[in-house]
C-alpha cells in the first residue's frame, strides 16, 4: 500500500503561461479565449491528473459543445469526474447569465411587432433547454414587454399550463396583452395538437378578463412556428 498522500489538484497557475486563460484573458480580451478556456476560469482547479483546461475539454466534450451546457442540471454536471457541487453551481449560474444577457433588450423596452421579434427574444433562453418551458411574454397596450416570466416547466413532450397561472401574471403586470411561447427541446417546432388546443383555451380564457392572446411562438433550434402566422390562432 503507497503511503504517500493523494496529489493536489492542478490549478492554473500552475500551467504553462500560455495554457493560463486568466492570465490570457487580462493580456487580449475575453475574446481571445476558447470556450473551454473560458469555463475553465469558472472551475479554478483541475484533477490530480487534468488541468482546468482539460476538465473543462472533457465537459464540452461530452455535453456536446457550448450549447449542450444551456440544457443541463447541475447533477449531470457533477457526473464530470472532478467537477463539484461548487462547481456546477457557479458554471450553471454563468449559463444562466449568458442566455439572459442575450434576451436584454438594448436600450428602450422592447416592442413587439411581429412574431418574428418575440421569437428573437426567447430564442438564446429556449433554443437549449432539455424540458419544455411555457413563458409568456406580457404587454403594455403599446406592445412594450413588461416581462416574461416562466409559466410552466414541464417534461421532455409536454407543459403543464393552467389558465389561472398565465393570467396571474397578467394581471400583476397589469397587461394588456400577452403572447404565449414555449420550447419543443426536440428542435423541431412543429405544433401539437396538444399546443393548438391549449392556445385556443388560452384565448378564450383571455377573452373573458378582456386580456388579448395575440399568438403562440413555438420555439426550435434557430427557428420557430407562430399560430398566428399559421393561420391557427
Amino acid at each position: 500500500m503507497n503511503g504517500s498522500l493523494p496529489d493536489k489538484p492542478l490549478t492554473i497557475k500552475q500551467l504553462p503561461e500560455d495554457e493560463r486563460p486568466r492570465e490570457k484573458l487580462l493580456a487580449k480580451g475575453a475574446a481571445a479565449l476558447s470556450n473551454a478556456e473560458l469555463v475553465a476560469i469558472l472551475l479554478r482547479t483541475g484533477t490530480s491528473r487534468d488541468s482546468a483546461v482539460r476538465l473543462a475539454e472533457q465537459l464540452l466534450v461530452k455535453h456536446g459543445g457550448l450549447a449542450g451546457l444551456g440544457g443541463i442540471g447541475p447533477q449531470e454536471v457533477r457526473r464530470t469526474k472532478g467537477i463539484g457541487a461548487a462547481k456546477a453551481v457557479t458554471l450553471l449560474a454563468a449559463v444562466e447569465l449568458g442566455k439572459r444577457l442575450a434576451a436584454v433588450a438594448p436600450g428602450e423596452r422592447l416592442v413587439i411587432r411581429a412574431p418574428q421579434d418575440a421569437a428573437d427574444l426567447l430564442m438564446p433562453r429556449l433554443r437549449f433547454e432539455a424540458k419544455e418551458k411555457f413563458v409568456v411574454l406580457l404587454l403594455s397596450t403599446k406592445n412594450h414587454v413588461l416581462a416574461t416570466p416562466v409559466i410552466s416547466v414541464g417534461t421532455l413532450n409536454a407543459s403543464i399550463i393552467h389558465p389561472r397561472e398565465l393570467f396571474r401574471e397578467a394581471i400583476n403586470y397589469n397587461a394588456a396583452a400577452v403572447i404565449l411561447a414555449h420550447n419543443h427541446p426536440s428542435g423541431d417546432p412543429t405544433p401539437s395538437q396538444e399546443d393548438i388546443a391549449l392556445s385556443r383555451k388560452m384565448v378564450e380564457a383571455g377573452q373573458l378578463l378582456d386580456i388579448a392572446v395575440l399568438d403562440h411562438v413555438i420555439i426550435g433550434d434557430g427557428k420557430y412556428v407562430s399560430l398566428k402566422e399559421k393561420g391557427i390562432l
